[in-house]
């Protein structure tokens, strides 16, 4: 009988992607073993989560199986998104605990929002490893933020302009830290706080980047320098992994896919500017507009992927403003194909919300960014992707050479106007990004020992050694 490794993602639809692909990657190079992904109640996203399963099965069974956990019974008063998350992960526990003791295991690779809530002395023959779903720099900051905790007693929120070190990283302000750690007045953090000293006792740490990416952040990590009071797993960097086109849609209609790509087609090389801001990534009615006004002025060709605001759900778009740019833009509500729209010969530049998973596939095909962060760490990511990768340039508030850091204030049309422009326009942007694009691939060459071909292998190698 096959030897199975268990993958537990955290609460939410991207931790479930990353997961599938991360099993389809171990199988790609472990023929021996089995994998099955613990599929827990996930209050935030569950219908979503099951219209993917269900539209990847067929093509991944028998090589990955779905273990579907119980279903939990969450609190009856209102919760916010971080806390529901939380409570979800807390009331899966048992149920973990009861899936893993009916399957053979011989590794159990766990979201990294699990860690602080899940036993890492299950048994002591099984290597526990910890996937991460974000950037070096942002594990870097988690890893220091017990260090962090004992030298300041306020919250990050309170001092927002405040400047922090964290080891691998340059100077950043307090308001970049991830959105769930700004208040320690609130459970999350203290949930945040017991994951990072919890890490120590994982086997590795599994990341999606690579050495030439991030070389200060992973140095950093590698060195022990952003944990003052433990020990530091081994960090096994495997990037860059990209999620399959057609997995990402979850059923989606291929309509949607169709209309991007055929619009596409007709535009000249390098000339669209894309825009996309995650499945999170609303703005307010005002905020739209102003996006709107600055794409019409710049004049250039742009792919817009828009989300009605949440507080909003009736604003348009400027009178007239699809009409007039219907020659050279297209805006599309909702869902694109977003990994091939990166990849395709007539994109020239991605205007991001800085999610990891979007900017490794940007570096994938080696399109120049902006850096738009809304939430959660995105911020950090985008620090990390302006001032050490050098593959974006930051967006502005109006009139104020400040970057956006607290999810407040509009950005004006002239700034969109001018940044969009100076994107599509510059060379040095383009160029670094065409070199990341060539040390990318280059990570994943068996045939001159890329970094993430050889972090993985050894990895491999090391579970064969255990249970050959």
């Amino acid at each position: 009988m096959k030897k199975t490794i268990a993958l537990y993602p955290g609460p939410a639809f991207h931790h479930m992607i990353s997961m599938v692909e991360l099993g389809k990657l171990i199988l790609q190079h472990r023929s021996d073993v089995s994998i099955t992904i613990l599929v827990p109640s996930m209050p935030l996203e569950e219908s979503k989560t099951c219209s993917y399963i269900n539209s990847i099965s067929h093509r991944l069974n028998p090589i990955i199986s779905f273990y579907y956990l119980p279903t939990i019974q969450m609190p009856s008063e209102t919760l916010s998104r971080a806390d529901i998350a939380i409570e979800s992960i807390k009331l899966n526990s048992s149920n973990v605990f009861q899936a893993l003791e009916n399957i053979s295991l011989t590794s159990k690779i766990l979201s990294f929002i699990i860690t602080s809530t899940t036993s890492f002395s299950y048994h002591p023959n099984i290597p526990t490893y910890t996937y991460f779903n974000s950037c070096a720099s942002t594990l870097a900051a988690i890893l220091y933020l017990p260090t962090l905790h004992n030298q300041i007693t306020s919250s990050f929120k309170d001092h927002p302009s405040s400047l922090l070190f964290i080891p691998g990283l340059p100077p950043v302000k307090s308001s970049f830290m991830p959105e769930p750690v700004l208040d320690r007045q609130k459970p999350i953090y203290d949930f945040f706080l017991n994951y990072s000293t919890s890490l120590s006792k994982s086997n590795g740490i599994i990341i999606n980047t690579f050495d030439f990416l991030e070389q200060q952040a992973i140095k950093a990590i590698v060195h022990g320098a952003c944990v003052t009071n433990g020990t530091t797993p081994p960090l096994h960097c495997i990037g860059p992994l990209i999620v399959d086109a057609k997995d990402r849609a979850g059923g989606v209609s291929d309509d949607v896919s169709s209309d991007c790509l055929t619009w596409l087609d007709s535009q000249p090389s390098g000339s669209v500017v894309f825009l996309c801001f995650g499945s999170r990534g609303t703005f307010s009615a005002p905020q739209l507009k102003e996006i709107a006004i600055g794409l019409e002025r710049s004049n250039q060709r742009f792919l817009w992927v828009v989300r009605n605001p949440s507080n909003a759900a009736e604003a348009e778009l400027p009178e007239g403003f699809l009409e007039r740019t219907k020659e050279r833009g297209l805006v599309v509500k909702s869902w694109a194909p977003q990994s091939t729209i990166l990849g395709h010969e007539s994109v020239g530049g991605f205007v991001t919300h800085c999610g990891w998973s979007s900017v490794v596939e940007a570096v994938t095909y080696g399109v120049p960014m902006i850096a738009w962060p809304l939430y959660a760490e995105q911020f950090l990511n985008s620090v990390a992707l302006v001032q050490e990768m050098k593959v974006a340039m930051p967006m502005f508030l109006n009139g104020e050479e400040e970057t956006i850091g607290n999810g407040e204030g509009v950005v004006s049309a002239e700034r969109v106007e001018e940044r969009v422009r100076e994107l599509m326009m510059g060379k040095a942007l383009r160029e670094r990004s065409l070199e990341m694009r060539m040390m990318a691939a280059t990570a994943w060459n068996n045939n001159d020992g890329g970094s993430s071909f050889t972090a993985f292998s050894n990895l491999v190698a090391s579970w064969n050694s255990l249970y050959s």
